[in-house]
């Protein structure tokens, strides 16, 4: 007996060391990449910088302290705009790099969003530098970013979507009714469609009115691009848009003018060597956006800052809560604190509110929208529109000194509603449930799950959504320099793309991020800056363990459902909204 108590706890004690030291290794090797990853090596000479745009595009990078694509083998790594930006801009200056090899493939991401990735590859054109373009086949987005390539190739058994645009929102009303719950309904604005999927079955007539609207400005300023970089005509582009599908014949592509030539990838090689100066032998040498965009430059070391500010996602009242997404948030309490810290930092010269948002609680919008009015007060703030500004996102942006938006940004939307499920259906006649209650008071049982809101309490809950309104609309007008009935006029929830906004005074400037920063230090009286960026990334490890914690089955139901996943994630988190809501349709499904 004693010998197995003995050759036990050896056992254990072994297992616990082995443990123990594979830790050690594994934190020391980590560290070791990480540190490697620090060290930036210079570009090498005759370098291509290489864009895959078969992949999804987020507002900011992923920091990690490794690259997690070469480790999976996949070329296709999420694109952040920030760190393109930054990569575009200073590969047009590396002597290093000849030129931009774009990958076509199916690109996710906001009209706005390539929007200024374009604005980016039109800027390292100018610099005197080829981009060449090739893919086995081309989204709409993939394409709108390669037209403005010196020569765009697609396979010959390739695929090019050139058909317009779309908005397809999914109405669940009909899946509520089968499993005996009814959305509880309380708004402000003509416009204001977000519930509509959940009491309809089919758009409303303002809402198909504003969704035409949009869609063709958004469709408009794309035909208007492309027939630049083409040398075609916006009405031929139409008309190709009415005629060519994916299915069409890819000699088609050719003769009408939108693609250059076909050809298969061997041949790319071939062309891309020659573009280089290679000889036939020679290896290309690609690099990445990370590459580029991580390579040190010099620079004079210069106190004074702007800060860029990005705030992308649903904003929040606390991390994790009140969302429907998975995704990146805006978490009011913490930007409070960012701000707060900005606005007493002296080197800080001015900031630049990077927003991209389709807005969410009304209570967060509205405890940020304090904090830049406070900001404001002491240093100039500049905001820069992204894929959305809209809602509550509009709501945290209508302080600034002066907004700026690209042509296809969604804003407006200046409106607040309340969605409270009745599951009393579902609980009483499908599951059989009984309730009752005793209480002190008429309205001590508000919210019980047994029944719907009574007359009392729903008159109640549109009183508080007027309240709420008459303050957002008084926000704006406030900031706008406008009078409330006159933001009234165009409020309704109603959505706006950039360009329509200009026109009606809810934003100053088109222009893109970069313009916003000049127009920040403009407006400090600064002419040498250096940028910061804000807030600062999570630290790797934290983004490798909340990976670890999501689920196999809902990573496969993401990569299943693909664009409709956020649709149907919304009805699993239907008990965690935030009953007061400014925020757009939840999902405007634009493709």
């Amino acid at each position: 007996m004693k010998d197995f108590i003995k050759y036990t706890l050896a056992t254990i004690v072994g297992l616990l060391l082995f443990s123990t030291i594979m830790t050690v290794i594994f934190i020391i090797s980590i560290a070791g990449m990480a540190a490697s990853e620090g060290m930036t090596s210079p570009i090498q000479k005759k370098s291509i910088l290489k864009i895959s745009l078969n992949t999804s595009m987020e507002e900011r990078a992923d920091e990690m302290p490794f690259d997690i694509a070469a480790l999976t083998g996949s070329e296709d790594e999420t694109i952040g705009l920030d760190e393109a930006i930054i990569a575009l801009d200073k590969a047009a200056k590396n002597k290093n790099i000849l030129g931009v090899y774009l990958e076509g493939g199916s690109l996710s991401a906001t009209p706005a969003m390539a929007e200024e990735l374009r604005h980016a590859l039109a800027r390292f054109k100018e610099s005197g530098k080829w981009i060449l373009a090739y893919g086995d086949a081309y989204s709409k987005n993939a394409y709108y970013l390669s037209s403005l390539a010196d020569k765009i190739m697609l396979n010959p058994i390739g695929f090019l979507d050139w058909s317009g645009l779309a908005s397809e929102p999914i109405f669940y009303k009909g899946l509520l009714e089968k499993v005996g719950v009814k959305m509880q309904v309380f708004k402000v604005g003509t416009y204001k469609s977000a519930v509509e999927p959940f009491i309809n079955t089919s758009m409303s007539d303002a809402n198909r009115e504003q969704v035409t609207s949009f869609l063709t400005s958004i469709w408009n300023n794309m035909l208007k691009d492309v027939a630049q970089s083409r040398a075609m005509s916006v009405e031929q582009l139409n008309g190709l848009a009415d005629s060519m599908t994916l299915l069409s014949d890819p000699t088609l592509s050719v003769k009408s003018g939108l693609v250059d030539t076909l050809c298969y990838i061997s041949d790319v090689k071939r062309i891309l060597k020659e573009q280089a100066g290679l000889d036939e032998d020679d290896d290309l040498r690609f690099v990445t956006l990370k590459d580029v965009a991580h390579a040190e430059t010099l620079k004079d070391k210069v106190s004074d800052e702007i800060a860029v500010y990005y705030a992308y996602g649903d904003i929040v009242e606390e991390t994790g809560g009140m969302s429907f997404s998975t995704e990146h948030q805006i978490v009011g309490k913490k930007v409070i604190k960012d701000l707060q810290r900005l606005r007493e930092d002296d080197d800080v010269k001015a900031v630049v509110m990077r927003v991209n948002s389709g807005g969410g609680s009304a209570y967060a919008s509205e405890q940020i929208w304090k904090e830049v009015t406070l900001l404001k007060e002491k240093k100039p703030v500049i905001v820069s529109m992204g894929g959305m500004a809209a809602s509550g996102g509009y709501y945290i942006s209508c302080a600034a000194n002066k907004i700026l938006a690209e042509a296809s940004t969604l804003t407006g939307s200046i409106g607040i509603f309340g969605m409270i499920p009745d599951p009393s259906e579902l609980l009483t006649q499908k599951l059989g449930l009984n309730f009752d209650v005793v209480k002190t008071n008429a309205l001590s049982d508000l919210g019980a799950m047994g029944r719907p809101l009574n007359e009392t309490e729903g008159a109640m809950l549109q009183s508080h959504i007027n309240q709420g309104y008459e303050l957002f609309t008084g926000r704006v007008a406030d900031g706008r320099k406008m009078k409330q009935d006159d933001v009234k006029a165009i409020a309704e929830g109603r959505v706006w793309t950039g360009e329509q906004a200009l026109g009606i005074g809810l934003v100053d400037k088109l222009g893109d991020l970069d313009d916003a920063i000049a127009a920040a230090a403009e407006a400090a009286g600064i002419e040498k800056y250096s940028v910061g960026r804000y807030p600062d990334s999570e630290p790797w490890y934290a983004d490798l363990l909340d990976k670890q914690k999501k689920s196999y089955l809902e990573e496969e139901m993401r990569a299943t459902l693909g664009e409709y996943y956020n649709s149907f994630n919304l009805l699993r988190t239907l008990n965690r909204q935030a009953p007061v809501q400014a925020r757009i349709p939840f999902d405007p499904n634009i493709r």
